[in-house]
């Protein structure tokens, strides 16, 4: 079953073999921010450089809600920016939601998008 693993700090770099998508996700306010494009900068060349998959995200609060956050009785919440998906199997697209993001990024980059987006709406 796959993993996720949020907030800026987690690395890619301690198993980059388990990690099958690293999701980047913004708001419009988060554009203006130096510091974390930057950080996602960096990011996404390890992640090219190791074949990881990588999709950015707008929509917070929408990911927030698919994620669960807030419904639990945590002080502090996650941060959403940097996601990594990892599976610790060999066979890392089982999950037919995974294949299907995968298939999504490979095609993506075939029409010279190297990193897709996707924006998620508020329902």
């Amino acid at each position: 079953m796959p993993v996720l693993t949020a907030g800026l700090a987690p690395s890619p770099c301690s198993d980059p073999d388990s990690v099958v998508l690293c999701l980047l996700a913004t708001d419009e306010e988060d554009e203006d921010d130096i510091a974390l494009q930057i950080h996602f900068t960096l990011i996404q060349a390890f992640c090219c450089d190791n074949d990881i998959h990588i999709l950015r995200v707008s929509g917070m609060q929408r990911l927030a809600t698919l994620l669960g956050e807030g419904t639990q009785d945590s002080s502090e919440p996650r941060d959403l920016h940097c996601i990594l998906v990892t599976n610790p199997h060999t066979d890392s697209w089982k999950s037919q939601g995974l294949a299907e993001v995968a298939s999504y990024c490979e095609e993506s980059r075939c029409n010279n998008q190297w990193v897709p987006s996707v924006a998620l709406q508020e329902r």
